[in-house]
């Protein structure tokens, strides 16, 4: 195999599809090149040494060839793995919408966006370690991925008229990608409504260092109306339901499930 087709990346794991008999599909997320799907052949035979290396929520080093159509991974081999991220149902659906929030917001292959690659790893990295509350961890992740992603929410002037938001109970436009004044919320039908105290949420969260954002103690109720908002605009802008949001969901409701983080 000549050098020329030959290239190595620093990936996270995304996602794994199987093909054919014994090869799979793999998304990945890349320092060098963005998000790119490679094959992985001859990995679901039971003596196939790149297997285990290739998993969601891995990081790996890789090296991949050039292909026709779709370029193959000749070399795997594991740098961090995030174990505690698949101690639990809770933690596995925590981390895939991580996962996949970065699959679904990026739809060009190939673009290197080394911003985002960053981001992806140290939110990994945060949900694995548990200093923090989750809920707090996937909140900044999400805002920095919209803002990223060209999507930031406008917090501070009314998206409608352009006034400056003024400190009491607003709403907030999908379509428009922002807050509304009450004046124009309530003209709004689609808009809903964001109590002062997730508005404060937003736009301190929208403007801090990650440090900086977790440090306020917030009340649940406020973080769950804020993470059900931006989820909805997420979904909104996707023009598709997210499978992660739904499985943890699911995995509350068990009995003796987890209840989500103070």
């Amino acid at each position: 195999m000549r050098r020329e087709r030959l290239y190595r990346l620093e990936a996270i794991v995304l996602r794994r599809q199987d093909l054919g008999e014994a090869d799979r599909l793999t998304t990945v997320y890349s320092r060098q090149r963005g998000k790119l799907r490679l094959v992985a052949k001859g990995v679901r035979k039971v003596r196939s040494r790149k297997a285990g290396h290739l998993e969601p929520f891995t990081r790996v080093a890789l090296q991949v060839a050039k292909g026709r159509e779709l370029d193959l991974i000749t070399q795997a081999e594991t740098i961090e793995a995030f174990a505690p991220l698949r101690d639990d149902l809770e933690r596995i659906g925590r981390g895939g919408m991580v996962l996949e929030l970065v699959d679904r917001f990026v739809f060009e292959e190939g673009e290197e966006n080394v911003a985002l690659y960053q981001l992806l790893l140290r939110t990994l990295e945060r949900l694995a370690a548990g200093e923090h509350a989750p809920q707090a961890v996937l909140l900044f992740f999400q805002l920095r991925l919209l803002e990223l992603a060209g999507f930031r929410p406008d917090c501070f002037h009314c998206v409608a008229c352009g006034a400056e938001v003024r400190p009491e109970g607003q709403f907030f436009s999908f379509r428009d990608g922002g807050v509304l004044c009450p004046p124009c919320g309530e003209k709004d039908r689609r808009a809903e409504r964001l109590s002062l105290a997730g508005l404060k949420v937003l736009r301190h969260y929208l403007r801090s260092s990650f440090e900086q954002a977790v440090a306020p103690r917030i009340r649940p109720q406020v973080f769950a109306e804020v993470s059900a908002l931006i989820e909805n605009y997420m979904r909104y802008l996707l023009e598709r339901q997210l499978n992660a949001p739904r499985f943890l969901r699911a995995v509350r409701q068990l009995p003796g499930g987890d209840q989500p983080a103070k």
